[in-house]
Order: C-alpha cells, then structure tokens, then sequence
C-alpha cells in the first residue's frame, strides 16, 4: 500500500508540472487555463491556505481537494496536450515553484487576519 501511495504523489506532482505547462500552451482553451494556472498556482506555492498544522483539515486541502481540482482541470485540456506535457514533466529534473501565488496566499492571510483583528477590536462608543 505504501508503494502504491507513493506512486499516486509522484503522480499528483507530475500532473501538477503537467498543467503548468499545459496552462501556457496555446491549444489549451482559455477556461482551462484559468484553472490550470490557479491550481498549479496554489499546488506549487510554498504556502497553502490550510497550513498543515491545523489538525485534519490542514491536509483536506493537500489529500483530498487538491487532486480533485486536478482531475476536473485535467479532463478540459485536450488529452494529447495533456499526454505531451505529462512527457516532459515527467522527464524535468527540479519542480517550478509559484512564488506568485505564495503571495496571493499569504495576502489573504494577512487580509484574513486585519479582518480578524479589526472585528474584535473594541470600538470606541461616543456616548
């Protein structure tokens, strides 16, 4: 069992490299790669919007949503440019990180967070 969950992340990632590629190639259509770039965006990012942390919900995101998204963005590209750049991703040595989409999350942390702040900071009553 543990051969065959090491096979299934080692293919998530190759995937995951897939439709980075597949998100800059002009025959994928255009709301494939919209998706495609959101979720390479965020698979990629060295920061998830779950951390991992949290107990069970920190790996929803990693274990169950996320190669869900990639499914559903796999099935819209068409399957000879997804099998193309499966190909190559699976022959590139390092793995592209997203420092984009590391600040888009860590935006909505910060956001998530003077959103907190401001909510339960006491506001002054004039009486």
């Amino acid at each position: 069992m543990a051969k065959r969950l090491v096979e299934w992340a080692r293919k998530i990632r190759r995937d995951v490299h897939a439709l980075w590629l597949a998100a800059r190639d002009p025959r994928t259509p255009w709301y494939a790669k919209a998706l495609a770039l959101g979720i390479a965006g965020y698979a990629l990012s060295p920061i998830d919007l779950i951390p991992d942390f949290i107990p069970v919900l920190g790996y929803l995101d990693d274990a169950i949503l996320l190669p869900l998204a990639i499914i559903l963005v796999v099935r819209l590209i068409p399957s000879e440019v997804m099998e193309e750049h499966r190909a190559t991703a699976a022959t590139a040595v390092g793995r592209p990180v997203s420092l984009v989409a590391a600040f888009f999350v860590a935006a909505i942390w910060c956001l998530a967070v003077a959103a907190t702040i401001w909510w339960f900071w006491p506001h002054a009553n004039p009486s």
